[in-house]
């Protein structure tokens, strides 16, 4: 049998799969209530720690970070897996910065939690409006392009036809359980994910002789163009591979640049990002949605071990056609002429992998891109439907709002498959440096207003708008430069201006403290925030005693016309979809609301999260330096 095919068994694991998946996920439809827009888009506030954290995890680790994570480990080296350690931090920021103030505010998205910051609605909407923009540019089409690369290689199947059978199979799930039924799908597929992973992770060290037997080969994982030509560097690893946080000059991780560049950007994703927040708002209280990140930085401390180091195996076994080096070469084996690093990890399970298990394998990456495409359809429905649609049509009812929200899915989806070619030659073919690059360009400016409103009780409305601003325009010229001026594949000369050759992320530092010097100057000009527009608002101001009347959730618009609409048999048609709220569920969403608020923690929760957040952070901490220094030397 040819390894580009799957044999009998793997096509019955992945069935079980499906089945488990489509079990846990019925089961969701039946335990939540999917009638209310807090039921739909927040699960009813009802989630635990544990699917709150296995949720976080699996809506980050899509099929982007198997191909991507691999795919620049193979090609780079350890140097991506400082995103991965850094994630375990920005995690914790999230929980106990951030987290404390969306809760006591009472919102469902965060551009409403800005509009309730600074009043207005300007910011909300362009909020929105750029959030979708970025889930375009670097989920939807990224994911599609990451998973069909799977499909592709274990099927070779047309490109674009594993794309339509993905969103198939995952706009099921989507339309019809709301939040509720990703988080529980999520936990599934987590679970699924972290033993696949860790099974051939295993497999793999033991086929080149663990991590020292890597060390040792990874230099020579060179193709055979590259040794028959001496006069070339194409096909050579990087003389810093082993480090971690590099050189202030180095093209891949300069430690500057990480620190004060790629942080505060990442800050947006973990921190101010719809689609990550949106899982911890869910949570039953605050101690569970602390519990909740405290579980995914665990967790993200995995992937660098199943993933990064195993991309660089996949070269070390496969040095030919994972690092090809020439166009010709590269086209031949993966059908781009940029680079073929983005199949080390699948070369890994179609090679190594024994029948059945590479039916599991190819289930854990559909776990991936399912579990994050359903998380990006999810929170870009919740952004389209509650700060666009419900803001320009307050009359719009609880069902009409959910409709419409399903039908935003269907345009963002077919602008992302037309942006997949943009994303197969962008970066070096290097898929998860594309991710972070687009982010640096476009992330900082939110980062930075969002750390503002809940750190500065003095940045206001016109501060925080002429940040956003300016930090858009200069980073959408960036963009569209490195789009113009696309980097040279290697042995060409590089005739990039100055502008587009500074590292995307020393670009991103700039972005960052320009928007805060911005927002900041703008504020102390002029008149300062309301006393209302700071009440439970800042971390400062958490616990500000706050009016019960303040709070309206969308259930409480036209509440008298969707009970009219309740009174009407359900069918099954509206069962499924969710579309069958009453009067009892839409108070209940409102009391459950009002509870959490409150911020009220048990004092032994307390104890409990703040030795796990000691122990995550020293732990996160020690990694870092470990990597970043001369780790085999401290190892002999």
């Amino acid at each position: 049998m040819s390894n580009s095919k799957l044999a009998a068994a793997d096509y019955a694991a992945v069935v079980i799969y499906f089945l488990a998946v489509i079990g846990v996920g019925l089961y969701s439809m039946f335990r939540t209530n999917r009638g209310t827009v807090s039921g739909y888009f927040l699960a009813g506030r009802f989630i635990t720690f544990l699917p709150v954290g296995a949720s976080l995890f699996a809506s980050n680790i899509g099929s982007e970070h198997f191909i991507g994570l691999a795919g620049s480990g193979a090609a780079a080296g350890i140097a991506v897996g400082a995103f991965e350690f850094n994630a375990c931090i920005l995690l914790q920021l999230l929980g106990w910065v951030f987290l404390p103030v969306y809760i006591a505010s009472g919102v469902n998205t965060l551009p409403e939690y800005m509009k309730k910051r600074f009043g207005g609605k300007r910011i909300r909407i362009y909020l929105a409006s750029l959030s979708l923009i970025l889930y375009i540019f670097t989920k939807i089409s990224v994911n599609l392009y990451a998973g069909a690369v799977f499909i592709q290689q274990a099927l070779d199947w047309n490109l674009y036809v594993s794309v339509l059978l993905i969103l198939t199979v995952t706009a099921i799930c989507t339309v019809s359980g709301g939040l509720a039924a990703v988080i529980y799908t999520d936990t599934l597929q987590a679970f699924i994910m972290m033993v696949g992973a860790t099974t051939l992770s295993i497999i793999s060290f033991v086929k080149v002789g663990g991590y020292k037997g890597l060390y040792d080969q990874f230099e020579s994982a060179i193709p055979n163009s590259t040794l028959m030509n001496p006069n070339t560097t194409c096909g050579i690893p990087p003389n810093d591979s082993w480090t971690m946080l590099r050189d202030p000059m180095s093209k891949s991780m300069p430690w500057p640049g990480f620190l004060f560049g790629q942080t505060p950007a990442s800050i947006w994703y973990w921190c101010a990002d719809q689609m990550m927040v949106q899982r911890t708002l869910a949570a039953k209280s605050l101690s569970h949605a602390q519990g909740g990140t405290l579980t995914a930085g665990y967790m993200k401390l995995l992937p660098f071990f199943v993933m990064v180091l195993p991309g660089m195996i996949s070269r070390v076994l496969f040095p030919n056609e994972v690092a090809c080096a020439t166009s010709e070469q590269c086209m031949k084996v993966c059908g781009s002429k940029v680079s073929c690093t983005n199949i080390a990890y699948p070369k890994l399970v179609l090679e190594l992998m024994p029948d059945f298990m590479r039916g599991v394998m190819l289930s854990v990456m559909l776990s991936a891109l399912m579990s994050d495409l359903t998380s990006i359809f999810n929170s870009a429905s919740t952004l389209f439907t509650l700060d666009f649609y419900a803001t320009f049509r307050k009359k719009a009812t609880n069902r009409e709002l959910m409709i419409v929200g399903r039908i935003a899915i269907i345009f963002l989806t077919i602008i992302g498959i037309i942006w997949i070619p943009v994303v197969e030659s962008m970066q070096g073919g290097q898929l998860y440096i594309y991710i972070q690059s687009i982010s640096a360009y476009l992330a900082p400016p939110i980062a930075a207003v969002y750390l503002l409103a809940v750190l500065s009780k003095r940045c206001n409305e016109l501060g925080a708008f002429c940040g956003l601003i300016s930090g858009f325009v200069v980073g959408v010229i960036r963009m569209i430069l490195d789009f113009v001026y696309k980097e040279p594949r290697c042995g060409d000369e590089d005739e990039r201006p100055r502008l587009i050759r500074l590292h995307y992320m020393y670009f991103a530092t700039i972005l960052f403290w320009l928007t805060i010097i911005v927002s900041m100057i703008v504020s102390f000009l002029t008149v300062p925030p309301s006393l209302e527009q700071l009440t439970c608002t800042t971390f400062w101001t958490r616990f500000s005693e706050r009016d019960d009347n303040e709070t309206i959730e969308l259930e409480d618009v036209n509440t008298d016309i969707e009970i009219s609409e309740t009174k009407k048999k359900t069918s099954i048609w509206q069962w499924f979809c969710g579309l069958n709220a009453s009067k009892f569920e839409i108070a209940t969403s409102k009391e459950r609301l009002k509870t959490i608020q409150s911020l009220q923690q048990n004092e032994t929760a307390k104890i409990i999260l703040k030795i796990n957040l000691v122990v995550i952070l020293i732990l996160s901490g020690f990694l870092y330096i470990f990597f970043s220094s001369n780790h085999f030397g401290l190892l002999d």
